[in-house]
């Protein structure tokens, strides 16, 4: 190694597991066992696929994981593990209900080290610098005084001319060409259908981040990818999806997967769109806002018109009315707030004479119409830019009273300011 190890006995414990586990692995070769090749397809649209084969040393060992966790230069190892505090956030990787400490260590340490050794070496015949390297790449994530913690999980139903910032650290971007399969070779049976060779299904949503080196947690992903979601099904608005499980990385290993929450990851019925920087920059409102945390009413309007999205016909109706009266009705009723949202955004007398037509029907069963659902959508973005939902509705009843004139869309503002 280049420099002293910060750790000389988990050194040593480490490189007996991996010794070990290579004698083992090898003897298994020798006699008969295979590594398995995995064909890897690059796709992207407009271009012709390519093939590579690559060996699937990572398979091979994982087959072979609970065994080879169970070795005693294994225990010895994951006792020394659970010595070092540097190493408490990988054990709270998977542990849990289903998972002790030894098991989460084992997983996004020792495995993984093992196989990154396998991958320098090229196989299982023992070479000590290509250890070391992969050793000094574990050591620097345990004891640095910073983690670069990164998230990727596909993304469906939506197309961008490139990277778009979207703010708390997340961006959409083009999925790069086997970035997925270099941590994680299988995970081609994780992705949508068709992830990487459709034109609405090329972009992934990435989180990134930094944590302190003695941080014990990784951040909430899952949820902040619901709220990312959500606040791309209202700015846009398109049929989109994210999911269905989301890879994780912690100082560029791969550290879990997990899954992304249902409504999520389930791809609604319509058309894909399109995302600009002006679409970008409502979707950062509308997530600062979600994480802020709204009032009870906003999210259960919220909930229903999510809910609509996978509704048809009368199912459909009642959702996009329940989250209507939920926003805006305030205990008056679905007329009330019907009154409210015309006047909330409609520009003109006209246009908010069209807008409560729109929303009789909808109050009346009559299904819910383009007209309808598009002005519950709008509703909600206006709520939740706004500073007070009971604020807002004050302010509207002033306008129906002829009390004040109609303020101006904070959507459209932010659109201004884009």
């Amino acid at each position: 190694m280049g420099s002293a190890p910060r750790s000389p006995g988990l050194l040593r414990a480490l490189r007996a597991f991996c010794l070990g586990a290579f004698f083992d692995c090898g003897a298994e070769l020798e006699g008969g066992a295979d590594i398995p090749v995995a064909l890897e397809e690059h796709a992207a649209p407009g271009r012709p696929t390519l093939y590579e084969y690559r060996q699937l040393l990572g398979s091979f060992v994982e087959q072979r994981a609970e065994r080879l966790g169970l070795r005693e230069d294994a225990l010895t190892a994951l006792q020394a593990l659970k010595d070092e505090p540097a190493a408490g956030i990988f054990a709270r990787a998977h542990a849990g209900d289903r998972a002790s400490e030894d098991e989460a260590l084992r997983r996004t340490i020792l495995i993984p080290l093992l196989v990154r050794s396998a991958e320098n070496c090229g196989g299982f015949d023992w070479d000590d610098e290509a250890f070391e390297r992969a050793y000094a790449e574990l050591e620097r994530s345990l004891f640095g005084a910073n983690r670069a913690y990164a998230a990727v999980v596909p993304l469906v139903g939506l197309t961008a001319g490139g990277t778009i910032e979207l703010g708390r650290g997340l961006r959409v971007r083009p999925a790069a060409s086997g970035e997925l399969a270099a941590s994680w070779p299988e995970s081609a049976r994780l992705l949508p259908r068709d992830f990487g060779r459709e034109v609405d299904r090329t972009l992934v949503l990435e989180l990134e981040t930094q944590l302190d080196g003695a941080a014990c947690l990784v951040p909430d992903t899952p949820l902040e990818v619901s709220r990312a979601v959500t606040a791309l099904r209202l700015a846009t608005p398109g049929a989109i999806a994210a999911g269905p499980v989301l890879f994780e990385r912690l100082d560029w290993r791969p550290y879990g997967v997990r899954p992304v929450p249902p409504l999520s990851a389930q791809l609604p019925p319509g058309e894909p769109t399109r995302l600009d920087p002006f679409r970008a920059r409502l979707v950062a409102k509308l997530q600062e806002r979600l994480a802020a945390g709204a009032d009870a009413d906003v999210l259960e309007a919220l909930d229903r018109w999510e809910l609509a999205l996978f509704h048809a016909g009368p199912v459909r109706a009642d959702e996009l009315r329940e989250a209507l009266e939920s926003l805006l009705g305030c205990e008056e009723g679905a007329w009330a707030a019907a009154m409210r949202a015309a006047v909330l955004l409609g520009e003109s007398g006209r246009e908010r004479e069209e807008l409560v037509t729109a929303l009789r029907a909808l109050l009346d069963g009559d299904g819910p119409g383009a007209r309808a659902e598009d002005a519950v959508r709008r509703a909600l973005v206006e709520t939740l830019l706004h500073d007070s939902r009971m604020g807002l509705v004050a302010d509207l009843d002033e306008v129906l009273l002829g009390v004040r004139p109609r303020g101006s869309s904070i959507a459209e503002r932010v659109f201004a300011t884009a």
